[in-house]
């Protein structure tokens, strides 16, 4: 291909917004620290802006300590910041205990249930729509959707529309997405997974001195870190703290 071909081409292609396509050096991608050094190294700065990522766990695997985490980022850094809470279990204390800045934080609170399959699915549902209206909104630094207490079963009946047309709201905007679930579900191509696990060292950290009265601190959790594209597949170890 001569070169007056292969710039047109190329130019045809940043018309149409397609050259992230090029095999030409892409550029740096904005990131939202999640504060935790040892990740945003591996990160490269932390969950990029403007993709979909997912922090994927089991229940106590630190999952909400990763995702306060990173919410009290984005408030310490002046940013707005927004969790949509499906079945309303967000504990205040744990906000304050992860330094997230309340004034600056939007708490899409859902319906407490009981567990029935209907109030599962009627709390799902809303809080999908609910999420869709504060990407579409737009201003947020980061907007969450927390999952992560929804049946697997409820979850992968959704369509998979659904998350793509989450990706297509997301993307060129500055917010970094986050969805927040049992299991990997929905990332983008320019987004990260973060599969979370107790760490094999499984080093439990305590605050007190009698054995009665002492109370759990933080535990020791590894966090695998995916990514198809910019970031090489790693595993660190960090510390989540007890909220």
């Amino acid at each position: 291909m001569t070169n007056t071909s292969r710039a047109t081409l190329e130019a045809a292609l940043r018309g149409r917004k397609l050259d992230r396509t090029l095999t030409t050096a892409l550029p740096a991608i904005e990131c939202s620290p999640t504060d935790a050094a040892a990740l945003d190294t591996c990160l490269h700065g932390g969950c990029p802006r403007g993709q979909v990522s997912e922090i994927a766990g089991p229940s106590s695997s630190g999952r909400t300590a990763l995702l306060l985490a990173l919410v009290g980022a984005a408030t310490r850094h002046g940013e707005i910041a927004a969790i949509v809470d499906t079945f309303d279990r967000l504990d205040i204390a744990s906000t304050t205990a992860a330094g997230i800045d309340r004034t600056r934080l939007l708490w899409v609170r859902g319906q407490a249930i009981a567990g029935s399959p209907a109030g599962v699915e009627r709390a799902l549902d809303r809080a999908l729509k609910a999420f869709t209206l504060v990407l579409q909104a737009g201003g947020f630094g980061v907007v969450a959707l927390d999952v992560a207490d929804v049946p697997v079963a409820a979850l992968t009946r959704l369509p998979f529309t659904t998350w793509r047309r989450v990706q297509r709201m997301v993307e060129g905007s500055d917010t970094a997405c986050v969805i927040v679930a049992p299991q990997p579900l929905a990332r983008s191509a320019g987004g990260v997974t973060l599969l979370l696990s107790p760490s094999t060292t499984h080093t439990m950290r305590w605050t007190g001195t009698s054995n009665r009265s002492r109370l759990l601190a933080g535990l020791d959790v590894a966090v695998r870190v995916v990514s198809p594209r910019r970031r090489m597949d790693g595993e660190v170890v960090i510390t989540a703290r007890a909220l």
